[in-house]
């Protein structure tokens, strides 16, 4: 698949000595790697060692496809960005150090949102797609957009002190997204790296095992992750493996469909779908707040965050006593003949709280985009994370 029919400069025989020194690797290696095409989804976490090792590894061509700006809060694990790029779009932030680290890589800024419209053109242009996104929907959308277009697809994830890496369709045998996960997880069981957390080094660390992936399969040595699923400890720093196979009885992908609806189906408490809750937004919250200052305000965040920020007269109520029932006498209490208004840090574990609520008898409104919108939108001084 991946041919060496281009040349090395004496520059890049000199930069690349370390590497084409290998005898797996070689001149011929090194060449196949110059010529190859690397698309990465997401220039964040995940995304940030890739684009840096596979750039200095001497890939000849990477497509960066991100629609966000660089954050303060990024830069604990997002480390292809620095406090000079903070509100730069972040495809350009890692094409600037992508070019100061390798003037020999050829870098494609796609500065939007990767979607079903256009997947299928940005897949269909590169040789391998490297997954560096934090959300099912995206998952099943670039690993079906893979197999139509018939591209290898080097997955990797990130939740708190643990990831997991594998390569997707490699071959007419090899195992993708849909054989790991068939059908997606319930709404709000697996929280985001914004809900949950993470360590800022295991991003790093999944992804370079990621960009070890990719040039494995570029320069055809060693035994890529195909068929197998690597799952990491970083708390424990186990390693663990698991044999992934293709499910025979899977329905074939013919065509891309609506990956925000098809995971939002997923979503149910106690078997029951997700119904849509009652919302107000962040501003509506700040007027009813500055017309009753008895307003009941809880907070569905964990501990360690609201140590980060709060919003003040709100009170703190982890979703996890709600979920387990513990804290639902207290809720009622606070609520008494009020209307209950809950906010998390964006909106999601807030909604799931409010839909638990309702289910008990509880009447309760969710805050819209939670404490982030809060910060952005009416206190600045609210730190964001």
């Amino acid at each position: 698949m991946f041919e060496a029919g281009v040349q090395l400069s004496p520059e890049e025989k000199s930069r690349y000595a370390r590497q084409i020194s290998l005898p797996e690797v070689g001149v011929e290696g090194q060449q196949r790697l110059k010529a190859a095409s690397v698309l990465c989804i997401g220039a964040g976490g995940l995304g940030s060692p890739l684009l840096l090792y596979l750039s200095a590894a001497g890939v000849g061509r990477i497509g960066i496809v991100d629609d966000d700006l660089v954050e303060l809060s990024n830069l604990q694990r997002q480390v292809v960005h620095g406090i000079g790029t903070v509100g730069q779009a972040k495809t350009s932030s890692a094409r600037s150090r992508i070019e100061d680290l390798n003037s020999f890589c050829r870098v494609e800024e796609h500065c939007f949102r990767f979607s079903a419209n256009n997947a299928l053109d940005l897949i269909g242009s590169y040789d391998v797609v490297v997954d560096g996104t934090d959300n099912f929907a995206s998952r099943y959308l670039i690993s079906d957009a893979c197999v139509l277009m018939k591209r290898p697809f080097v997955y990797g994830s990130v939740q708190r002190f643990e990831g997991q890496v594998s390569v997707f369709n490699v071959g007419i045998n090899s195992p993708d997204f849909r054989d790991l996960m068939p059908e997606p997880p319930p709404q709000g069981l697996v929280p985001s790296c914004a809900d949950g957390g993470v360590m800022g080094v295991m991003p790093g660390l999944i992804g370079l095992i990621q960009a070890a992936e990719v040039i494995k399969l570029i320069t055809g040595i060693g035994t890529p992750l195909d068929g197998r699923l690597l799952l990491v400890d970083g708390l424990s720093m186990r390693f663990r493996e698991f044999n992934l196979k293709r499910r025979p009885s899977r329905a074939q992908i013919k065509k891309l469909i609506d990956y925000q609806a098809f995971c939002m189906a997923g979503g149910s408490i106690s078997g029951k779908e997700l119904k849509v809750v009652k919302s107000i937004s962040v501003v509506e919250l700040k007027t009813l707040m500055d017309l009753d200052n008895d307003l009941a305000l809880i907070d569905v965040r964990n501990p360690s965050e609201a140590e980060v920020a709060v919003i003040a007269g709100s009170v703190l109520i982890p979703l996890a006593g709600i979920e387990s029932g513990e804290s639902m006498e207290q809720i009622r209490a606070i609520a008494g003949s009020r209307t209950i208004y809950l906010h998390c840090k964006l909106g999601g574990r807030s909604a799931k709280a409010v839909a638990l609520l309702e289910a008990d008898g509880i009447s309760a409104i969710n805050v819209e985009g939670g404490i982030d919108a809060w910060s952005q939108e009416i206190d600045p001084s609210v730190a964001r994370y």
